[in-house]
């Protein structure tokens, strides 16, 4: 069992991230995400470019592996843009560069200009991408002619030895079976009533293509504090992430996107799928009930407004020494 952490860039300003990045890797950690967006959940927040404090990360830290969670290849980041920025910080940071993968939303795809499109043509452009991304780290100069992409002789003059791992966010069976067929991993979220059938379907689409299961990671949020309150109120903001709408339809405004969140989503509702507690053992007990659920990886997403180096430290002293020790 594997335990990565997710730092907010929608949370917390760059320098900040690569502080809570250092930590994490002193921590015990086994590798370090950052979210990768245009915009935050809500307003007012943050919007650090991701593969920017990737590179600040490479060089505050020495082991932990590093990528994002996830970047979205369908319109603001180009597929032979991806691949030259993770080639390059394999390149940087030897043996831990990895790729993560989705296929986007609105709220940072439409103030870049897309005309925000059905699932469907998410997770075909998702695809697409895929495929070119895959073709440029093999090696290949590329002339592609698709839907949605076009290259020219496209070729990453600068490739490392070791080709990125690529791990692929899945919220429904399509897009399981496409992490199946161009991934390295399944990523999805920590649900109790959505990841076993995206497991399923992701191992049965593994099988039929005669490969390893690769890796599976189960994703959920944590946050510390001394008290549980406000632990709670640190945390809060990520209300605006519940919503599954957001996710699909063409939501981009983030201050609305809190406003609904927080009309709809209780405290309750929210701490279901958050871990918040003062009390690590409580943590313990919920991560051990993510691992139950066939992981390979469990990602804790850093949401601890209130002190995240704070729990951070708590994760170090009490929380992944007792994971480790079951």
């Amino acid at each position: 069992m594997k335990y990565w952490t997710q730092l907010a860039t929608e949370q917390f300003p760059p320098s900040a991230i690569v502080a809570q990045a250092r930590a994490a890797e002193q921590a015990g950690f086994d590798a370090v995400n950052v979210s990768d967006h245009l915009q935050p959940w809500w307003e007012p927040g943050e919007s650090g470019h991701a593969w920017v404090i990737l590179g600040a990360i490479a060089e505050a830290t020495e082991r932990a592996r590093i990528g994002t969670g996830v970047t979205a290849p369908v319109f603001r980041h180009n597929p032979v843009l991806v691949a030259q920025a993770f080639a390059t910080l394999e390149e940087l940071a030897p043996n831990r560069a990895f790729i993560g993968i989705g296929s986007g939303e609105s709220l940072n795809e439409s103030p870049a200009g897309m005309d925000w499109p059905e699932v469907g043509e998410q997770v075909s452009r998702m695809e697409e991408a895929l495929e070119i991304i895959g073709r440029l780290l093999e090696g290949e100069r590329l002339d592609y002619e698709g839907e949605f992409f076009r290259t020219k002789r496209a070729f990453l003059h600068t490739r490392p030895p070791r080709r990125p791992e690529i791990y692929i966010s899945a919220f429904g069976p399509r897009a399981a079976e496409v992490a199946a067929r161009h991934g390295d991993g399944l990523w999805t979220l920590a649900d109790p009533e959505q990841a076993p059938e995206m497991i399923r379907v992701y191992r049965e689409a593994r099988e039929q293509a005669g490969k390893d299961l690769g890796e599976v990671i189960l994703q959920t949020g944590f946050s510390w504090a001394e008290d549980d309150d406000a632990a709670l109120e640190g945390a809060r903001v990520w209300k605006a992430t519940q919503p599954p709408e957001f996710y699909v339809d063409d939501w981009s405004d983030p201050a609305e996107m809190q406003r609904k969140a927080a009309e709809e989503i209780s405290d309750e509702e929210f701490m279901q799928s958050y871990i918040v507690s003062s009390d690590p053992d409580v943590h313990v007990e919920r991560i051990r009930e993510i691992e139950a659920m066939e992981a390979t990886v469990v990602c804790l997403q850093n949401a601890s407004g209130a002190d995240p180096l704070g729990a951070l430290d708590t994760y170090r002293e009490h929380v992944l020494p007792a994971l480790r020790r079951s």
